[in-house]
């Protein structure tokens, strides 16, 4: 059965700077042997804004399209953070903040230069609103990042199954393990010294990390696109 996401193609500019730029090359040197490959017809990833449909791809170029999309998010939410640190952060904070927002912006511009290199079918830039984040506020912060890096994970990890080409379940994987640091770095954040960076919300009985399919993403992701983020089976409203 065909899967759709869909989402809004309004989207705003958002800027890096050389040193990513340069990191950013690095990384597009590894992905230059490989190419995207065909559609699998059990995933059919699509963006809609109301009777417009923008086609993410099918198989790998839909996950890829699909992971972009949360890369963006979560690069926009921490150029916000370090454009703007909230009242009273501590210098290891600072530096935190501010190794997650280059790391997430690799991320982002990786996904945009490999699939842009190889197809004009790619994701616009997407527009984000945080309506219940004060961003002037530690916890408020720590706590959005929290579910953004959880969520991120539970992504990729969901995500995987629908990757055909081993070079790129290889990229995601070293991705998602990025990711994973991250989560745990801003747990110990928010709980210094506890456990809590492998607690059951995100560890399942079997020790195993939390996957999650895209409609349960979308679901927790969604509210800070600005407009409609929904994952549907096609043909059903």
């Amino acid at each position: 059965m065909k899967k759709t996401i869909s989402v809004s193609n309004q989207g705003a500019t958002l800027d890096t700077g050389r040193r990513n730029f340069l990191k950013l090359g690095g990384i597009g040197l590894a992905m230059a042997g490989l190419a995207l490959v065909g559609c699998d017809d059990n995933s059919d990833f699509q963006m809609v804004d109301n009777s417009k449909i923008f086609d993410l791809g099918t198989g790998d170029v839909g996950v890829l399209n699909y992971a972009y999309a949360l890369e963006q998010l979560e690069a926009d939410f921490y150029t916000k953070v370090v454009n703007n640190f909230y009242s009273g952060i501590s210098d290891a904070e600072k530096t935190l903040f501010t190794d997650l927002y280059h790391h997430e912006l690799i991320h982002r511009d990786f996904f945009k230069a490999a699939i842009g290199g190889v197809t004009a079918n790619i994701l616009p830039t997407l527009e984000f609103q945080y309506p219940n984040v004060n961003f002037n506020n530690r916890a408020s912060v720590l706590a959005t990042a929290k579910a953004l890096e959880d969520t991120g994970v539970a992504a990729y990890n969901g995500a995987g199954k629908y990757i055909t080409n081993p070079d790129y379940l290889v990229i995601a994987g070293k991705i998602v393990s990025v990711e994973a640091r991250h989560a745990s770095a801003i747990r110990n954040a928010i709980n210094p010294g506890s456990t809590d960076f492998s607690g059951d919300d995100v560890i399942d009985a079997n020790g195993l990390d939390v996957a999650k399919e895209p409609n349960q993403i979308v679901a927790a992701a969604g509210g800070f696109i600005k407009t409609p983020f929904t994952w549907k089976e096609r043909g059903i409203n």
